[in-house]
């Protein structure tokens, strides 16, 4: 059985960890999801690597940066740790940060958490499966949220 792990915060607005969790349940079987929820996108990074020493194959690390700049560098503070974890155990954290200024409004905010949660939890089957269906999609502009780009 594999398993995956979901690294989520409580300053996120949106409960994107449920819905990763929901969306992998819906799509894939033999898969046991262990979450561990910390308080702010920098705790992060140990999420991801305990969630890894505990036996995840791969991990979201899910977090909602705020539109500040001091949220913009926490973020990307946040985005070299897991870079970090991932070199330390040769093991994917997919990275989903939704940043609040993406979104025009709460509501077209909480659409995008939603949408590019469950497209990267998909993501992460994939990788763990069945690699070469991304590979299928190299060079397609592929985005998680919004539209995606159309190739060149």
């Amino acid at each position: 059985m594999k398993k995956i792990g979901i690294a989520d915060t409580t300053f996120a607005r949106y409960d994107m960890g449920g819905a990763a969790i929901d969306e992998i349940k819906k799509n894939a079987s033999g898969i046991k999801v262990e979450r561990y929820t910390v308080p702010g996108i920098k705790d992060l990074p140990v999420a991801a690597k305990k969630l890894i020493n505990s036996g995840c194959e791969i991990v979201m690390a899910l977090g909602m940066p705020g539109p500040q700049p001091i949220d913009k560098q926490c973020a990307h503070e946040a985005s070299l740790g897991l870079i970090a974890v991932q070199l330390m155990t040769d093991t994917h954290v997919i990275e989903v940060f939704v940043h609040e200024d993406e979104a025009e409004d709460d509501r077209e905010l909480k659409w995008l958490a939603e949408r590019r949660t469950r497209e990267h939890a998909l993501n992460a089957i994939a990788l763990l499966f069945h690699p070469e269906k991304l590979t299928e999609k190299a060079g397609t502009g592929q985005r998680q949220g919004f539209d995606d780009a159309k190739p060149l």
